[in-house]
């Protein structure tokens, strides 16, 4: 007799079922059942008692940077972590360094390398900021482009023209985004705060704003990434986001500058951030202050975590493991409880893909199989591992699997 499943998991929990023992059934690359009986599939994967999510969600990587660190040193790293905007600003000039010697070729080397690291920690989903310049050029373009391309089907990368040393200091880069988003890119990116002044940061944003337009693209800013409380990026992206009828489709990445903002202006601009319908990313692992997520959540945003930086001029670690930064997020952000680890949990699963405009995600009957067992029955046990999931589906087909190595002789 014909199996009538493609794919079966058997023996997982879920998170909003955590008593049940289920199966997850898989067909034509979408999940047809999910049920306490025992389906049939060509294929069956023995989830051994152990969690079973919704794929991993990375809203925000430099995917271009990756691996770069021992081209340019870490004096780059000690800068940017010191907090103050001078110094992160000086960590840009120096990090820009490495774009001298970009080419596509190793450049598409790195980021599949990043890629498919990520996929075997169950990443389906990556936003690719990838700089767009004139020391850049079209390169990195080029680069993840073809990689977006290649990979299509199992990791998916949405990629962000991003101008990372300004548009007035880099005159020029505005023409190469303009390249990038007419070759594919799909992202507007934008860092107007690196701009010399608030009226340059305003037709940084304005500029950006008339290319989303013309192309019909979402915009994805680093806003107020530095130690300076007079810093309003984030601001300035939610007022044109409403001028220009962008509500719901503008993110604000880092905007560490929130964290030292008074009070009343906090609760003025997560209002604002609200009616703009914004998505926010933080990466705190990456520097010494973060957004303050908990009060952009409360007001119903979604606040995604992201890897940010793989081993470059920013951060020197990272294995593109949303549970590694979950899991080192914990330890910034407040006390680790119950309650916040399934919350940091939320911002590499649902809140990333709202981040990134997922409609077709999620574990529920005719959603796409994008699909991680995790070593754990519970987030806590997963978190606490931050282990490679046993499986990884994406699409509906099993595309990495991870098993035990360690053998002891005691």
């Amino acid at each position: 007799m014909e199996d009538r499943f493609d794919l079966v998991i058997t023996d997982v929990r879920l998170r909003d079922r955590s008593g049940e023992r289920l199966q997850v059934a898989v067909r034509d690359g979408r999940i047809a059942a999910i049920t306490p009986d025992r389906p049939r599939g060509r294929i069956e994967l023995d989830g051994g008692g152990n969690l079973l999510s919704a794929s991993f969600v990375d809203a925000h990587l430099h995917l271009c940077k990756v691996y770069t660190l021992p081209m340019i040193g870490d004096e780059a790293i000690r800068r940017y972590t010191s907090g103050a905007m001078e110094q992160a600003g000086a960590a840009i000039a120096l990090a820009s360094a490495v774009k001298e010697q970009y080419a596509e070729t190793w450049i598409y080397e790195n980021a599949r390398r990043a890629l498919l690291e990520g996929l075997g920690h169950g990443v389906t989903h990556v936003q690719a900021f990838v700089d767009t310049d004139t020391r850049a050029r079209l390169e990195a373009v080029r680069a993840i482009l073809r990689l977006r391309d290649e990979l299509r089907g199992t990791v998916h990368v949405r990629i962000v023209a991003f101008p990372q040393d300004g548009v007035l200091r880099d005159p020029g880069a505005e023409t190469h985004v303009r390249e990038a988003l007419a070759m594919g890119a799909d992202v507007v990116g934008g860092i107007p705060w690196i701009e010399r002044t608030d009226t340059e940061a305003q037709e940084h944003t304005d500029r950006m704003f008339r290319l989303a337009r013309e192309f019909d693209r979402d915009v994805a800013f680093l806003a107020d990434d530095a130690g300076d409380p007079r810093l309003r990026t984030t601001e300035m992206l939610a007022r044109a986001a409403l001028r220009e009828g962008w509500v719901g489709r503008v993110t604000a990445c880092h905007a560490r500058a929130m964290r030292l903002y008074p009070e009343p202006y906090v609760r003025e601009l997560v209002d604002l951030a609200r009616r703009a319908g914004m998505a926010f990313v933080t990466d705190p692992h990456t520097g010494p202050l973060h957004l303050r997520f908990a009060e952009l959540l409360d007001a119903g945003l979604p606040v995604a975590l992201g890897q940010d930086d793989i081993a470059d001029a920013y951060y020197p670690y990272g294995q593109h493991s949303m549970l590694e930064v979950a899991f080192v997020a914990s330890h910034i952000v407040g006390t680790p409880t119950f309650a916040q680890m399934e919350m940091l949990f939320e911002m590499i699963t649902t809140l990333g893909a709202r981040v990134m405009r997922l409609g077709d995600y999620g574990v529920a009957v005719g959603r796409a199989a994008h699909l991680v067992v995790l070593r754990g029955d519970t987030v806590h046990e997963a978190l606490r591992r931050h282990a490679p999931p046993r499986y990884v589906i994406s699409h509906g087909r099993l595309v990495a699997e991870s098993r035990e190595d360690i053998h002891l002789h005691i």
